[in-house]
């Protein structure tokens, strides 16, 4: 439960997260529904979630479209080794609901391949992005490396693999002189096996008119011993 002044009347609004959870030692829960109770007439809007089932269902209360009015996030984890997560944004200003962010349509547009190249290196690309990022993984080692390289750096047979879909996404201030949020999103890059991490495609997403932009879209890797 968050308290704030969700559709902007100037009276404190309380915001819920309902789920059904079976009990100790279990905390998943399921059926995971949003309840927004209008504080000065004590109406109740019910929000049904698309995806409505996980671990950890939380709620974060901030003004992300800039319109000095705090909106509502959901987060919720899904668990598994995928580490993905479930986000939803909405806005409840003026006692009207509008959807802000949907983590599948995210996971749509922000989808990426990943393939190894010759010389230790891996390629993470979108076409729909026009976008290309290159990882070195010369300093995997060569118990790693020998997998799939010859020894004169040259691929063995060709490699795939993946960018999961979102796992997290953090409301950020990014300027000091504002008090809305901007997001940070983050997708695990990794190689043939889940447990093979290489990195991580950030996203820094900011409102814009109608919608969240990127406003910066980078890839983040791992540092490695010296020694």
């Amino acid at each position: 439960m968050k308290m704030g002044d969700v559709n902007g009347d100037g009276v404190w609004d309380t915001v819920y997260l309902f789920g059904q959870v079976d009990g100790p030692p279990s905390i998943f829960a399921d059926n995971i529904t949003l309840v927004i109770q209008n504080g000065q007439s004590t109406k109740s809007t019910t929000v049904q979630l698309k995806n409505n089932a996980g671990y950890n269902a939380r709620l974060f209360l901030g003004d992300f479209n800039k319109d000095a009015v705090p909106d509502i996030m959901v987060n919720i984890d899904t668990g598994g080794s995928g580490g993905y997560g479930i986000f939803y944004i909405y806005s409840f200003r003026n006692n009207r609901l509008q959807e802000l962010f949907d983590v599948d349509k995210y996971n749509e547009k922000y989808a990426f391949e990943v393939h190894y190249e010759d010389f230790y290196k891996v390629r993470v690309e979108s076409s729909e992005l026009n976008v290309l990022f290159m990882i070195d993984i010369s300093t995997k080692g060569f118990d790693y490396l020998s997998q799939f390289y010859n020894e004169d750096g040259m691929l063995k047979n060709p490699v795939q693999g993946g960018a999961l879909a979102l796992g997290a996404l953090y409301p950020i201030i990014t300027d000091n002189k504002s008090y809305h949020f901007d997001l940070l999103g983050l997708q695990r890059i990794i190689g043939p096996t889940n447990a093979d991490t290489l990195g991580y495609v950030e996203n820094l997403l900011t409102w814009q008119d109608i919608e969240f932009i990127s406003k910066r879209l980078t890839v983040s890797v791992l540092g490695v011993d010296i020694n």
